[in-house]
């Protein structure tokens, strides 16, 4: 059997589905709160993660369908993205709180930083490690550098003061599953 070259056009229409799929459950994911909101007596964390379920459902699907990674792996993927998504929340709040006294947008923009290096990082520390991916570290920058930028978009859901919407989750989530694709669609480094 031979390996049949993807031509460029099937490869980026198959990354902007994947984006459009990123998009869609960062549509989703402030449309969970309610849900969420329902799980009595959970602890805050527990139930941040759960906000995170949506995206990490893509995430798992995305490990599966382009790796060669045990069902096993599949499955920690989707935890470590929900887990992710924890220590992203927390690192913004973190950084809100350390800003000291600058304005307003200042402060979201910062957080928001925060908050997309740490979330992509996460997901790229616990997913790059586990077995039948790509273990070279320049397969994970265009997700870490386009989950760390987007982050930023925290400041633009404050001015608006969207709720039940957002631009941050949408636009995040599209490019980090994005980035997440090219990096496990790139060959493994040698050994």
């Amino acid at each position: 059997m031979t390996d049949t070259p993807v031509s460029p056009d099937r490869r980026r229409d198959a990354l902007f589905k994947i984006a459009a799929a990123g998009a869609l459950t960062g549509v989703l994911t402030p449309l969970f709160q309610p849900v969420v909101d329902r799980v009595a007596g959970a602890p805050g964390d527990f139930r941040i993660a759960l906000l995170g379920l949506p995206f990490a459902i893509l995430v798992a699907v995305l490990v599966r369908r382009l790796s060669a990674r045990p069902t096993w792996a599949v499955l920690a993927s989707a935890v470590i993205t929900m887990a992710a998504f924890v220590c992203a929340v927390n690192a913004a709040v973190w950084i809100d709180g350390q800003v000291g006294d600058v304005s307003k947008v200042a402060r979201n923009i910062c957080a928001g930083l925060a908050g997309g290096l740490v979330g992509a990082g996460v997901m790229t520390l616990g997913i790059g490690p586990l077995p039948g991916g790509p273990r070279h570290p320049a397969a994970w920058l265009p997700m870490l550098a386009i989950g760390t930028i987007a982050g930023a978009l925290l400041a633009v859901d404050s001015a608006l003061e969207l709720d039940m919407l957002s631009v941050l989750y949408p636009v995040w989530q599209a490019g980090v599953a994005a980035g997440l694709a090219m990096a496990l669609q790139r060959p493994m480094a040698p050994r």
